[in-house]
């Protein structure tokens, strides 16, 4: 290695060591700096120059800060030049987001379409067009773009950028990461694995948790102490294909029974509005014709578990702690108007609606997927033991309803082997989890790697 080599290899160690070191403190001094990482103040300050001019960190005002002599200058990570693109490609949507170095996000856009067996090129059109504009818009704030990561829905290919099976979309085996046209370099990610990224770097911040995203599609991260578990091939977390029951409906993975079948988003909707169809058609027989002396039980009211779930047996169902209600509960109401049967691709804000209200029907839905999250969960308990499960997506919103089922049925499932179960908590990102962590997978490639930012 020549002595130009050397030198380039030891700046780029000092000035990540430096932005790591702004970065951990949130605010430091230069003399502080070369303290903390054991450079001269000579070197410190010529590095801090070059971040300066790089647009990566900036001068914020004069501190004393218990140092001697002359007050020095607080350095902080800069939010007004270099920036982060987040992309995501989900099966009813598409989402961009803008995020400066600072991880304050500036812009986001979000467009409603159905991806369902779209062909890869036509979704890339698409959500290329978005994410045009938004850049377009970060330029005339500013900012400079330098990278971005695309959150896709199933198992992606890390070194060659290729989606080996998304069955929500129809794509197998895309060369998803040739298709990209962009003027700076975009990689692609699993969405589930981004989203636990995101709550640990905009979210909760813990450092070991399993975040469950639930979309139409389920997926799941693990973060193991404040690192992303991904598997010997980068596929973990495919929870939405754990089986709950063997009987079970058929799924697009080829298997049957998946907890997608249960608790995804789909299923979700399609179990409220049937439960609330037949609630209105029992309610006009009820009014020609004559009621029956006594309600018969609804098939899931004798048994601890929600209908519509394949019993096989006691053990299967010790999990719930809920029954659902005789359908004969709701036949009295007034049936519901028909604008507020809303197709499934205005997502779960028709099921929100019906919970607010108080809605038997779309209650004992949501039970029915918080039992079969807790079984499913059950198992990534027993097998990976995180500190904490964190909800997010489309359950961010429902926590309310499916909270205590999902940690009932943990309890008791794994309490008799555990002395205590790990909490089940909300995130506060809720879809905006994926596109999040996207962009915060570049921003922190910057933030080790400055120097390849620097010499472009």
């Amino acid at each position: 290695m020549t002595q130009a080599l050397r030198h380039d290899a030891m700046r780029a160690r000092n000035l990540a060591l430096v932005l790591g070191a702004v970065g951990a403190r949130g605010s430091v001094t230069r003399a502080a700096l070369a303290e903390m990482t054991g450079l001269t103040k000579t070197t410190v300050s010529k590095l801090v120059g070059d971040l300066i001019e790089g647009g990566l960190v900036v001068e914020t005002g004069a501190v004393r800060d218990g140092e001697r002599g002359r007050p020095g200058v607080e350095i902080r990570i800069s939010g007004q030049r270099v920036a982060a693109l987040g992309l995501e490609i989900n099966v009813d949507y598409l989402a961009v987001c803008v995020v400066d170095l600072a991880r304050t996000v500036r812009l986001r856009r979000t467009q409603a379409v159905d991806n369902r067996a779209a062909p890869p090129v036509d979704v890339i059109a698409r959500i290329g067009d978005l994410a045009s504009t938004v850049v377009d818009e970060a330029v005339e704030k500013g900012l400079r773009v330098v990278g971005g990561v695309l959150a896709v829905p199933g198992p992606v290919d890390m070194t060659s950028g290729v989606v080996h099976n998304a069955p929500n979309l129809g794509w197998r085996d895309v060369p998803l990461a040739s298709l990209l046209r962009f003027p700076f370099p975009v990689r692609v990610e699993n969405e589930a694995n981004l989203a636990a990224l995101g709550e640990l770097w905009f979210g909760s911040g813990l450092p070991d948790f399993l975040h469950v995203s639930g979309e139409i599609g389920i997926g799941a991260g693990l973060v193991v102490r404040g690192r992303l578990f991904r598997g010997a091939r980068g596929f973990a977390g495919e929870l939405g294909h754990v089986v709950v029951s063997p009987a079970g409906p058929p799924c697009r993975c080829g298997g049957r029974g998946c907890l997608e079948q249960y608790a995804g988003q789909e299923a979700l909707l399609t179990a409220a509005r049937a439960a609330t169809s037949v609630r209105a058609a029992t309610s006009v027989r009820a009014a020609t014709s004559v009621r029956p002396a006594a309600d018969t039980p609804s098939a899931g009211a004798s048994r601890n578990v929600p209908a519509g779930i394949p019993h096989e047996g006691a053990a299967e169902s010790a999990g719930a702690a809920h029954e659902r209600p005789a359908e004969a509960a709701g036949a009295a109401r007034e049936t519901p108007p028909p604008e507020m049967l809303l197709p499934a691709q205005q997502g779960v804000s028709w099921v929100l609606s019906r919970l607010r209200e108080g809605d038997e029907n779309a209650r004992a839905a949501c039970e029915r997927a918080a039992w079969a999250l807790g079984v499913a969960l059950s198992s990534a308990v027993n097998l990976v033991d995180p500190d904490a499960i964190v909800l997010g997506g489309i359950y961010a919103p429902l926590f309310p309803w499916i909270g205590h089922m999902v940690a009932d049925t943990l309890k008791a499932r794994l309490g008799q082997m555990r002395g205590a179960v790990p909490p089940v908590v909300v995130s506060r990102l809720g879809a905006e989890a994926a596109a999040l962590g996207a962009a915060g997978q570049v921003i922190e490639q910057v933030m080790a790697d400055p120097a390849a930012l620097l010499n472009t």
